[in-house]
């Protein structure tokens, strides 16, 4: 996220800037929004080489960034600045009214004692984004566009993250419904209809 982030930004327009001479319309479209940044992010630094990555797995992981890349994630793991997603987990779970079932051994004192101190710090540091964020939004500051009213732009801000968050799930899930066989799957209609749709014949769609 913070590596498009930075490159949207580096290909962002200054103010009032023209291009080639085009309509206001396709500028503001093309150049101002960023769909021009976005397409050529999603296709050319993104899509391709999920593609390619698909096909020669191995040849992805065998390099040297491949590596870093595992060590970076896990310096962010550790440093639990991402842990508010363990403390849904637990909540879901209780409300489930099932147990954690972990492949891991139990935790020591010491580490539970690390681990929910660092639960405590990444949930306050996501409250705080959350205040920073929706102060913001209220205050009309941030980059929505002109005339759009604030409840309007917050409205937008948390259905495009649920558009997100559901984007990113399915990612994983369809991944992880790939090892489970057809009897597996369940009988709910919209996961067979999307397991038909992804898996079916050599599995091209997935």
């Amino acid at each position: 996220v913070l590596v498009v982030f930075t490159v949207n930004i580096s290909g962002g327009p200054i103010k009032d800037a023209e291009l080639w001479g085009y309509p206001k319309v396709i500028v503001d479209i093309f150049f101002q929004y960023g769909l021009a940044m976005i397409l050529f992010t999603c296709m050319v630094g993104q899509l391709y080489t999920q593609v390619n990555a698909s096909h020669y797995m191995l040849d992805y992981v065998n390099s040297y960034f491949g590596i870093f890349t595992v060590w970076v994630a896990m310096g962010v793991e550790f440093s639990g600045l991402l842990h508010p997603p363990y403390v849904v987990q637990w909540i879901v779970i209780k409300m489930a009214g099932q147990e954690l079932v972990s492949n891991e051994p139990p935790r020591e004192p010491f580490q539970m004692l690390f681990f929910l101190a660092r639960c405590v710090f990444s949930v306050a540091v996501l409250f705080f984004s959350f205040a920073v964020t929706m102060e913001a939004l209220f205050a009309e500051k941030t980059t929505m566009w002109k005339g759009v009213p604030a409840w309007v732009a917050v409205i937008v801000f948390f259905l495009l993250m649920s558009v997100v968050g559901m984007l990113e799930g399915m990612q994983i899930a369809f991944f992880a419904v790939a090892k489970l066989t057809e009897r597996q799957r369940g009988d709910s209609m919209w996961a067979k209809k999307t397991c038909n749709l992804l898996y079916s014949g050599s599995g091209n769609n997935l």
